[in-house]
């Protein structure tokens, strides 16, 4: 591959951080010469203001959206042994959370249109050891709030929401975040809302799960050298809750860039959907947030091809080969994600190969296309040419 910079990168951050740049090394500034550094005025503020955008009353920053969740389980009540149900085309964060909760992570497949938990096959997966759910909220998307809340409330689950990739995202009335017991964030730099490292938050509607939040992210005290739980050092620090606090005002316009560029990828795809070019389903209005505009690579490609499988199905690849021809063309793509949970040699524990056959084919078709606030239709015009130009070659 050309090692010179895309003619379209996938993301962009220069767009949203240069115009801001003034205002956040002011905010670093004062926070420098306060020596306000740690779990000071900027992170309670930046608190205050996310739960609020997001339609809750309760924020705690963490020190990345894994803690986010791994603290935030142990925070709703879950215990060793506890069996949580995730999808299987999560990023492994997801599972590496649940697992440090002490809890036992119970994978189930995908919707293949959105991507989403299949939630029929999440009922079926309910034991009687089953104490939650996560609903990842994947690509910017919502899980369908309604038919997650009857499908808890029908079996007494826990709703934990992974919500990494969704910051204000809106389904069916609800914000993300908003309908489970406590929600996590990622405020990773790539994010909607991300920050100048790494950066989470738990949000919630109960007092009690916020009050514990702010205990086991802090050494398990509730007031200094005070420990009444087994917490550990995990705190979003000052710089970066000031950072965010310049961002958030500007979040919603951010995702409705985002939004109105999926609608013109929309556009200019359909006429490709006879050559294999599928984009996610959004079943979610203009509350998707797009954190990600994604497309499946279907076998109707003219680059797909028939693979030997030892006597098994003939199967087709051909997300590979775009992805290559478009990085030649100068066009950055990426995969989001390429090997299911279960699959991942740490984690085979979880499933056999051909347990969650959705989440496995998903796997070799999608390919991400750049998405970020500031993308021009001639950006999207350049991507979706290559495209075309791709089958033609």
């Amino acid at each position: 591959m050309s090692s010179r910079p895309p003619k379209v990168p996938l993301v962009n951050l220069s767009l949203q951080n240069q115009p801001l740049q003034t205002q956040i090394e002011q905010v670093i500034r004062e926070i420098i010469q306060r020596g306000d550094f740690i779990l000071g005025q900027a992170l309670t503020e930046f608190e205050t203001a996310f739960a609020a955008a997001s339609g809750v009353k309760y924020g705690v920053g963490v020190a990345c959206g894994t803690d986010a969740i791994a603290l935030g389980l142990q925070a709703v009540g879950i215990h060793p042994g506890d069996e949580i149900i995730l999808p299987a085309n999560t990023f492994i964060a997801t599972v590496i959370a649940v697992i440090q909760a002490k809890a036992v992570p119970i994978l189930v497949d995908c919707d293949p249109e959105t991507a989403l938990i299949d939630l029929t096959a999440a009922e079926t997966a309910i034991t009687s050891k089953t104490k939650a759910i996560i609903p990842v909220h994947l690509y910017g998307q919502m899980v369908s709030p309604t038919e997650i809340l009857d499908l808890a409330n029908r079996h007494d689950l826990i709703i934990f929401e992974d919500a990494a990739q969704a910051h204000l995202a809106e389904r069916e009335g609800y914000r993300a975040g908003s309908f489970g017991k406590a929600a996590a964030f990622s405020f990773y730099p790539s994010k909607n809302l991300g920050c100048f490292g790494d950066g989470g938050m738990l949000i919630t509607n109960d007092a009690e799960v916020a009050e514990k939040m702010r205990t086991l992210r802090n050494y398990g005290a509730p007031s200094k050298y005070l420990h009444t739980e087994m917490g550990t050092n995990s705190r979003l620090d000052n710089l970066q809750a000031a950072v965010l606090n310049v961002k958030l005002p500007y979040l919603e316009k951010w995702n409705r860039d985002r939004h109105e560029a999926a609608q013109y990828y929309n556009t200019l795809l359909e006429p490709l959907t006879p050559k294999g070019i599928v984009p996610i389903a959004n079943h979610s209005s203009t509350g998707h947030i797009y954190h990600l505009y994604v497309i499946k690579i279907t076998e109707k490609s003219p680059l797909a091809k028939p693979v030997p499988t030892g006597g098994s199905p003939t199967k087709t690849i051909a997300r590979n080969q775009l992805q290559e021809k478009l990085a030649q063309q100068g066009i950055q793509t990426g995969i989001h994600y390429p090997v299911p949970c279960h699959l991942q040699p740490a984690y085979q524990n979880l499933g056999n190969p051909g347990d969650f056959p959705h989440a496995e084919t998903l796997c070799q078709q999608i390919l991400s296309l750049p998405m970020y606030p500031g993308l021009r239709n001639t950006e999207i015009e350049q991507v979706v040419r290559a495209i075309e130009r791709s089958f033609d070659s």
